[in-house]
């Protein structure tokens, strides 16, 4: 059970709520919050002080004044109005940790929202009523208003759903459920539409995405390792305490724990070489890096989960601030950081698998014995490198560019709901990357027989063979991507990892709650 706006929500938290595994509801505590601060807002209306937002016009209109009478009419006209996004929708998670993200921030007291509109909002979670969401029109400041009106259009009746798997008008799941749409109050719709909802729903997928192209860098890294008979020596835990960034001494400690006892890692030393390329010996570094920018994300993230975001700030009887807590920038920087972050991953992997293709340090040019008549695994390298050079044309930060709105009112705006998309969808390339550098460094490893890696890599490599095979000739290789990518996707490589060693003993903020 989860007390919105009195629990502390953390990624883990939202995530569990998302996929219903955990129940959010409102305690009494909060519902007398609430009805206070919504008492607070009607008794400004009835003695008609001037707030911006509960009846004076938005943005530029600030100082149009509207009358008690017109104040419903002003928030059922904002949300219309501000339905002005275009694309594709998001995906239908995204659109609800949206709708858990909102309730929490509402719920803190702070709004002036109503509880029987809570109460609707609260309804759509638990049955799976999620509102269709178009993906762009957000500049993520005043919040993002665009999507967050079409959000809540479902309140009042308009916009689409996705019910049962399907995606259908508003009127016709509430006429299924008996159910009338709801008339917003003064502040309402202002409430539900001010915020950084979009941006902050898309930073949580994010760091949960992130967090497991991670964790299988390194597994994947570390096959890579052993394939290309790489060395331990550079991950060596003193080499790492007198550079003592946290991610680099996680990542290296996951690498040893991985490859100990490894027969192929003690064979190293009769393998010619000094010293092994930095895709292999600077994993920690790089991997690490990485590791601290997803950090640096996960902690800001979960202070936004825990904001209050709207405008105006409700903070008692006749106290009212219009501030700037919409503003998209706490996130807009560190998404664009982590965007750069997981396109390294896919960077330093591409390179893994160039190095498996070239015939040297004892493997087979092209990772087949018989080339010519085959091509062996030279083209899926072709694949990751425009993967690579996507996610690199994506990692321009969103957060650097800035366009006025709202007749300048709005002059200095985030762009952080594109920093937010932007990192997912080079979290996309990145999953093909670490699934194309899996399939080399699984048939790679197979050339080092007799030989065996470590009882940990052992049990890996002989789940991996349940889905694919060792390759012997040309087949279509985009089956086998297909296939690994799904089974990356998923826990069971981590799992089966934390059935025989714990890789990330003393570092329980890089884990996810």
């Amino acid at each position: 059970m989860f007390f919105y706006g009195k629990d502390t929500l953390t990624v883990g938290k939202t995530l569990q709520l998302v996929e219903g595994k955990i129940q959010g509801v409102l305690c009494e505590e909060v519902i007398q919050k609430i009805e206070a601060s919504h008492q607070f807002v009607k008794n400004i209306v009835a003695q008609h002080e001037t707030v911006y937002g509960i009846n004076t016009g938005f943005g530029p209109l600030c100082d149009t004044p509207i009358s008690e009478e017109q104040t419903k009419t002003l928030q059922y006209n904002l949300l219309i109005s501000h339905s002005v996004g275009v694309g594709n929708p998001i995906l239908p998670e995204i659109a609800k940790t949206m709708l858990i993200c909102k309730v929490h921030a509402l719920a803190q007291g702070y709004s002036g929202i109503s509880l029987h509109t809570l109460q609707r909002i609260l309804w759509h979670i638990e049955n799976d009523v999620i509102p269709v969401v178009p993906e762009k029109g957000s500049v993520g400041a005043s919040g993002d208003l665009a999507p967050l009106a079409h959000l809540f259009l479902p309140l009042i009746g308009l916009g689409y759903v996705y019910w049962n798997g399907q995606k259908v008008p508003t009127a016709h799941a509430l006429a299924h459920f008996e159910l009338a749409p709801i008339e917003l109050g003064p502040k309402e719709g202002l409430a539900l539409i001010n915020g950084t909802q979009f941006i902050l729903a898309h930073a949580v997928r994010g760091v949960a995405r992130l967090h497991h192209c991670l964790e299988m860098a390194d597994l994947i890294g570390a096959f890579s390792l052993e394939a290309l008979m790489g060395s331990v020596k550079p991950f060596d835990a003193r080499l790492h305490q007198i550079r003592p960034f946290r991610g680099s001494m996680l990542v290296a400690q996951r690498l040893r724990r991985l490859i100990d006892g490894s027969e192929v890692l003690a064979s190293h030393t009769d393998c010619g070489r000094v010293q092994d390329p930095y895709s292999l010996r600077c994993m920690p570094q790089v991997h690490g890096a990485s590791r601290n920018a997803w950090l640096h994300l996960k902690e800001l993230t979960e202070i936004e989960l825990n904001a209050v975001t709207d405008n105006p700030v409700v903070l008692g009887d006749h106290d009212t601030i219009s501030g700037g807590n919409f503003h998209g920038q706490p996130l807009a920087l560190p998404l664009d950081y982590a965007t750069l972050a997981a396109a390294e991953v896919g960077n330093i992997s591409d390179r893994r698998c160039y190095l498996m293709l070239e015939g040297r340090f004892g493997l087979p040019k092209l990772l087949l014995k018989e080339t010519g008549l085959n091509s062996g695994f030279m083209i899926p390298q072709y694949t990751t490198a425009a993967l690579v050079s996507e996610n690199k044309s994506l990692c321009f930060p969103a957060s650097a560019d800035s366009i006025p709105t709202s007749l300048g009112q709005e002059d200095h705006v985030s762009m952080g709901s594109i920093s937010g998309r932007k990192l997912n969808q080079v979290i996309d390339n990145l999953e093909y990357i670490l699934a194309i550098e899996l399939l080399y460094a699984s048939q790679a490893l197979e050339f080092r027989r007799p030989l065996q890696s470590s009882a940990v890599m052992e049990k890996l490599l002989g789940e991996i063979r349940k889905h694919v095979p060792f390759a012997i000739e040309d087949k279509i290789f985009s089956d086998d991507i297909a296939t690994l990518h799904q089974l990356l996707q998923t826990d069971i490589l981590p799992n089966l990892v934390s059935e025989t060693c714990n890789l990330n003993e003393h570092y329980d903020d890089f884990r996810i709650y």
